[in-house]
């Protein structure tokens, strides 16, 4: 399945729209912006097909925002929209990607907004107005706008608009502007009298149309979590360790995030490697060599990366990211299902992707089924069975008579019925099976509820009990730092794994995070003074006085020291 898509530095656009699409998180264009954005910058008219969703607003956003003068101070690109919500949707993607355009102003004009406000803002003179149609009529004839210097002129889900009974309104709108103008059309469909409109007022239009590839690999069952942001890293774990997965692939939709999820899943101890765009290509093709391999069991990837992916024993994707557009959805599921192998995709979702997440099922006509996280019990037990077939394998390929004498010495040790710790060889058995089960399946994990882990649960899981401890660190969010950066500092300063890190709050000026108390000593000693985000780190115990581990009044907003008994470094 090709893909029309083209990286956002590939277009024809200003570095400084490149480095806003970049700080959006855009790496590569949906199919929509692949066809339409040269199209525009051609100073063409154009009918595009596009539904909500596909990446629309970029598409005729980047040219728009190309297009303005910024020596000119007057209404130069008119952009319609059926709502005001759709309005205010739209001039915030716009004024994203000004950013660094120096002198671009953008406003949006809605009903029900007052609209003496709306003069107001006006007379600071905006390029690019954004608007409704009733609203834009109401100003045209107070004469607060003019569009008399308009140079582009485009309609948002048109469709929407006449469904709506605007279509007099745009009448008159497209009446009153100049006739050397380029017009812009998006519609979800081409019903007669969007076609009508066009006909009417478009010069000589290039036809766009972005059609949906049905899924065609029915070897992959699809499923989706309802999961929170914070509980992802979480969920994907379990997924991992309840299946045994041996190659799996995990999309996010932006560089950093895949960095982040390379950096968490690291700390966590599993073989992970990330593969984006700002890799250069050697370092992408070591990757993926290893990953081909077996040396590497999970890969993180972006949609832009995902092209390099051939590898036919991928057993499971995993959407951390709802994809952005409903071809990039089949583009990663592909990843798996190959060579009529059975494949298993796992989409993470929440509140209003969950709507992206129905459009993507009815466009692909495929059935997404709902299923919870695996509990604790279930990895034990996924744990246990393939233990049990190691160990049917290792008895049949046999030489195990090296091994047999410390048994035997050991049941010399504990067998005797008349001694008090007499144990029989079933027993001791199972006494190496509990040291390994300990072994593989601790932390965490095993503190949180299937319940804790949805996307419904009001606040982050703590493993907070009577053998763990809540420290205090006096770095925080304005330090820049996030969950990932903490948790790899404590694991490669400590005798800790990730894994056996519980709750980490992050706040404004600090942050609180949660150890085994048998690491404390190791800990503090090791990590008060040393450097974290250019400062010098000071731990300190949190106090139980104001509710210990959920963090009371004080360790919101209060004064923090009041709260933590000091510990400091051991004398040398």
């Amino acid at each position: 399945m090709v893909i029309e898509t083209i990286l956002f530095n590939q277009l024809e656009v200003s570095e400084e729209i490149i480095r806003a699409a970049g700080d959006m998180g855009f790496e590569e264009t949906t199919p929509i912006q692949a066809k339409a954005i040269p199209v525009i910058l051609e100073g063409k008219d154009i009918i595009a097909q596009a539904p909500t969703g596909t990446g629309k607003t970029c598409a005729f956003g980047i040219p728009a925002i190309e297009s303005v003068d910024t020596s000119d101070d007057s209404v130069q690109v008119l952009i319609l929209c059926p709502t005001r919500e759709l309005v205010i949707q739209v001039a915030e993607e716009l004024t994203a990607l000004s950013k660094y355009k120096k002198g671009v102003r953008v406003l949006p004009i809605y009903g029900g907004q007052q609209i003496e406000r709306q003069i107001s803002a006006l007379r600071k003179r905006p390029q690019v107005i954004i608007g409704t149609p009733g609203r834009v009529m109401d100003h045209i004839r107070r004469k607060t706008l003019r569009l008399d210097d308009l140079n582009m002129l485009i309609l948002d889900e048109a469709d929407e608009m006449l469904n709506m009974g605007f279509r007099e309104d745009i009448d008159i709108i497209l009446e009153s502007v100049p006739e050397e103008r380029q017009f812009v059309l998006f519609s979800a469909t081409l019903a007669k009298a969007i076609l009508d409109i066009a006909n009417k007022y478009q010069n000589d239009p290039v036809k766009v149309n972005v059609v949906h590839k049905e899924l065609t690999v029915p070897t992959i069952e699809q499923y989706y979590l309802e999961v929170r942001d914070a509980n992802k890293v979480e969920v994907l774990s379990r997924l991992i360790d309840a299946n045994n997965f041996k190659l799996s692939v995990v999309f996010c939709n932006t560089k950093r995030r895949v960095d982040d999820l390379c950096r968490d899943l690291q700390a966590r101890g599993y073989s992970a490697e990330s593969l984006h765009g700002d890799m250069k290509q050697l370092q992408r093709d070591n990757v993926m060599s290893r990953f081909r391999n077996g040396l590497i069991d999970i890969l993180i990837a972006t949609d832009v990366a995902a092209r390099g992916i051939d590898v036919d024993d991928v057993d499971a994707v995993f959407n951390y990211d709802v994809p952005s557009d409903e071809e990039y959805y089949v583009h990663r599921i592909g990843r798996t299902g190959r060579a009529k192998r059975q494949g298993v995709s796992y989409t993470f979702a929440a509140g209003k992707e969950l709507v992206k997440l129905r459009d993507i099922q009815r466009y692909t006509k495929s059935k997404i089924k709902l299923i919870k996280a695996p509990s604790i019990e279930d990895i034990q037990e996924n744990k246990l069975t393939g233990i049990m077939d190691e160990v049917k394998a290792v008895l049949t390929e046999g030489g195990l008579s090296k091994y047999t004498a410390y048994v035997e010495t050991l049941l010399d040790e504990v067998g005797d019925i008349t001694e008090e710790n007499y144990a029989t060889s079933l027993e001791v058995a199972a006494a190496f099976l509990k040291m390994t089960m300990d072994k593989l399946v601790m932390g965490a994990s095993a503190e949180f509820s299937v319940e804790d882990l949805s996307a419904r649960s009001g606040i982050a899981p703590s493993k907070f009990d009577g053998n763990m401890v809540r420290l205090f660190i006096n770095l925080g969010k304005k330090d820049n730092l996030q969950v990932s950066d903490l948790v790899k500092f404590i694991v490669l300063n400590c005798e800790i794994k990730g894994k056996e890190i519980g709750r980490v709050d992050m706040l404004e000026k600090f942050s609180f995070f949660e150890i085994p108390k048998n690491h404390l000593e190791n800990v503090m000693t090791s990590l008060i003074g040393e450097t974290l985000k250019g400062r010098k780190v000071n731990i300190e115990v949190a106090n139980k006085r104001d509710g210990g581990h959920r963090g009371g009044r004080q360790e919101r907003g209060g004064d923090r020291r009041r709260n933590f008994k000091p510990r400091r470094k051991k004398e040398q």
